[in-house]
């Protein structure tokens, strides 16, 4: 991935300078050992089950939904921006767009990847469809991330048509152009889908009475947590994207998108930000005050020793809320890049550490008399597989950027 000299390559995306094809071995041959580190953890565990791993009957959710979760939300930006760009008419929008599509492609099927391992009995993971238990959330998370694959999937489709050599075959020229004319449809769909899945992943948490760390009150059939999911995801997907855009331009010394189009999604985030840690705010307050002591509990109870501490709280709603919030809202600060990264990155680790409390330290907690706080620590065989889907994101995106055309406005910044 790292630039050699204009003449040491061919034009491979567009008539755009690549690096030359072995140093693009290398870097692909780095991705393959990860690749077969977590290929060789899935094999050991689809053959012995569940047990290599460190869930017991206490942490049945661990490292794996707590990634899935995180990734799920951080992805939102495909369809926040998509949503933006094709049906709200945000035109600048268009020079992130596709790698917007790309990023959440990556996240939904690599979600699906782990998925797949973590429900123990893959072969069997057709019966939520064929049997669905309709008083479920989890079974409208299933269909909703489903179907929404299958639409980032048809979104990806005519960005893999505009490669350089299927762009001459004029069936294919003409199909990806139809494709693109169609393309607010699908961006509409996809936004109805994911904010229902958002939605029903936090809204599955809300309705765990037995859960006192996360049950919550609601609105009509569901809790509010149902809505704080759906707001925390499209405060941090924009930025997401801006960041894996920047990570690119670092790693290829190439200017991909303008800096203006980065501080949008820096404001656009901020905006979102803000609402989230605002109705954050008050639910966590009204949880404090309100439920817990209607059932006997005190707040100081919910958080436990250095693992499960007060301390993720006030880092998720003070150090990477509300500061990434002011710094993202404030046009001083927004446009400075090294300030802009900054706030992005506190920003995803604070959607990150919600999605890691509502996951593990919810099971953590004793609801009986005579439990004590557990301890959960995933071991090789959960992370193996959590690394392979972040090298399966990296193949993807190193291969869409050599071959097909992601940014729009590379070959005018680099000109």
């Amino acid at each position: 991935m790292v630039m050699a000299k204009p003449t040491d390559y061919p034009l491979l995306n567009e008539g755009l300078p690549r690096c030359s094809f072995p140093k693009f071995l290398i870097w692909i041959a780095v991705i393959g050992i990860v690749l077969a580190w977590g290929g060789a953890w899935m094999g050991v565990i689809f053959y012995e089950g569940l047990g290599v791993t460190a869930l017991d009957n206490y942490f049945g959710f661990g490292l794996w939904i707590t990634f899935d979760l995180a990734v799920i939300a951080l992805g939102a930006g495909a369809f926040f921006t998509g949503l933006l760009r094709y049906i709200l008419n945000i035109d600048p929008l268009k020079n992130i767009i596709n790698l917007a599509v790309i990023i959440g492609f990556i996240c939904y099927s690599g979600a699906m990847i782990v998925l797949a391992l973590d429900v123990g009995q893959p072969l069997r993971s057709w019966f939520g469809f064929w049997h669905a238990n309709v008083h479920s959330m989890l079974v409208e998370v299933m269909f909703c991330i489903s179907c929404y694959l299958m639409v980032l999937a048809i979104e990806f489709v005519p960005i893999i048509l505009e490669n350089r050599q299927l762009d001459k075959i004029p069936f294919i020229h003409r199909l990806s152009h139809n494709f693109h004319v169609i393309m607010p449809l699908f961006a509409g769909i996809g936004a109805f889908l994911s904010f229902f899945h958002q939605g029903s992943l936090g809204g599955m948490y809300g309705v765990l009475f037995s859960r006192p760390f996360v049950f919550r009150e609601g609105f009509f059939i569901w809790p509010w947590t149902f809505f704080l999911f759906v707001l925390s995801a499209v405060a941090s997907g924009p930025v997401f994207t801006m960041l894996i855009a920047t990570l690119i331009e670092k790693m290829t010394g190439r200017k991909l998108v303008e800096f203006r189009v980065k501080a949008m999604m820096g404001k656009i985030a901020g905006t979102m930000l803000a609402i989230y840690m605002f109705f954050k705010i008050i639910d966590t307050w009204a949880w404090a005050q309100g439920y817990l002591p209607s059932v006997g509990l005190t707040f100081s109870e919910m958080f436990h020793g250095s693992m499960y501490g007060q301390w993720l709280l006030w880092t998720e709603i003070g150090l990477c809320g509300l500061v990434p919030m002011v710094m993202l809202l404030v046009p001083s600060i927004r446009n400075t890049p090294s300030l802009l990264y900054t706030a992005a990155i506190l920003d995803c680790i604070g959607i990150t550490i919600n999605r890691y409390v509502f996951t593990v330290q919810a099971l953590a907690a004793p609801v009986m008399p005579f439990e004590d706080w557990q301890i959960y620590i995933p071991n090789q065989a959960e992370w193996a597989p959590t690394f392979l889907v972040i090298a399966y994101g990296a193949l993807i995106i190193s291969l869409s950027y050599r071959y097909l055309p992601v940014f729009p406005q590379e070959k005018r910044l680099n000109a």
